[in-house]
């Protein structure tokens, strides 16, 4: 018998009867789709007796005449019958999208999706921050390990040339707080305390911080694109291969460079917002630079200078961390990389806001207002 797929259409008893042959399959039944539009009885009966194989898309055929047309089946096979069942049980419409679940239910579901995203990565942090030592105490024991050319680049790219944006910006906000200050305290006839509120924000609080903001938007990003971008290239893959550690020749010279580097450059931010307040006080109050540096320094304690000094070194170590550990864990493509990066900004500003409230509630216990 040919395997071509064929029908023989038969009136018996008052009924059209279509007798297939051959083979109602995929690679065979399209010229005999074609030829079925054709008939146009609507008694029908299907004689499956002479067929010899049958695919989901033949049992499909003859489930389309039954649903469309009521045609009844005859000559069919146990396994045939079977194919059609399944092909007619899958016959179901489709919702082309599901419904959207409770409110409730959603906000409690992606709250617990943050969490549980917010532990694994400090827990993950917590890992890289344990290897990280690891990798100083090795260097430590053998120095000739340590890359010192890495490390001096690194200075010139997270401190002298974030000089320039870091100073204006410092001294823009330094105007901003002067000016508004000014204005507040003008109701109270009290200007001249406005460089009280210049020298202590700028030295103690906003110094530092607009430091490790800018420094986690400029420098963290760099470092989460760069090491990403090696991980994509299979670069870190090559240097563990021909036995050299990624945590020593990538990470620790970028960690180590942004913690020293971080006092000096709140410290020059902290100078810098302190110029710019006294230029609006000496154009817009009338305060001689002498008087305001006078003021300066009986108005702002030595404990204040502390505070930045402490604080920046570990708001250094945070933003690199966080800009290496979110570049390590790239994987996959290129969007990736930049879903990392913009998390690594993210998480460095957060957790330097947080370790900053931390520190403003320990020093004030220890006493240093």
């Amino acid at each position: 018998m040919s395997v071509t797929p064929d029908f023989i259409q038969n009136v018996e008893d008052g009924s059209c009867v279509l007798r297939f042959s051959g083979n109602l399959t995929l690679l065979r039944i399209r010229k005999l789709s074609e030829q079925l539009e054709s008939v146009d009885a609507q008694d029908l009966t299907v004689d499956l007796s002479e067929v010899e194989r049958m695919d989901t898309v033949g049992a499909w055929l003859v489930h389309k005449l039954q649903r469309d047309r009521g045609a009844k089946l005859v000559g069919a096979s146990r396994e045939q019958q079977v194919l059609i069942d399944h092909v007619a049980a899958a016959d179901q419409p489709v919702k082309m999208q599901r419904d959207a679940p409770p409110a409730l239910i959603r906000v409690v579901s992606q709250v617990g999706e943050w969490t549980n995203n917010f532990l694994s990565t400090m827990l993950g942090m917590l890992g890289f921050f344990g290897a990280m030592l690891i990798s100083f105490g090795h260097i430590i024991r053998h120095p000739r390990r340590f890359r010192w050319n890495a490390v001096i680049t690194r200075f010139e790219v997270v401190g002298v040339q974030a000089l320039f944006i870091i100073g204006l910006m410092s001294f823009l906000v330094g105007i901003v707080i002067a000016q508004q200050g000014a204005v507040q305290l003008r109701q109270f006839g009290a200007e001249v305390y406005t460089i009280n509120l210049i020298g202590r924000s700028s030295v103690k609080e906003l110094g530092v911080l607009m430091t490790a903001i800018m420094v986690a938007g400029r420098s963290g990003s760099a470092f989460a694109a760069q090491l990403g971008s090696m991980k994509l290239n299979e670069e870190v893959d090559a240097m563990r291969t021909i036995g050299v550690s990624p945590m020593e020749a990538l990470v620790v010279p970028r960690v180590l460079a942004t913690v020293l580097m971080m006092p000096l450059l709140g410290f020059f931010a902290a100078m810098m917002a302190i110029l710019g307040g006294g230029i609006f006080c000496w154009l817009s109050l009338d305060i001689p630079p002498v008087t305001f540096i006078q003021r300066i320094r009986e108005v702002v304690p030595m404990t204040d200078l502390y505070q930045t000094l402490i604080k920046a070194p570990v708001f250094g170590m945070i933003v690199a961390m966080a800009g290496c550990y979110q570049g390590m864990q790239v994987e996959g493509n290129a969007e990736e990389v930049g879903r990392r990066t913009t998390t690594a900004v993210v998480q460095g500003i957060f957790l330097v806001i947080v370790l900053d409230a931390f520190f403003a509630v320990f020093f004030t216990e220890i006493g240093w207002l």
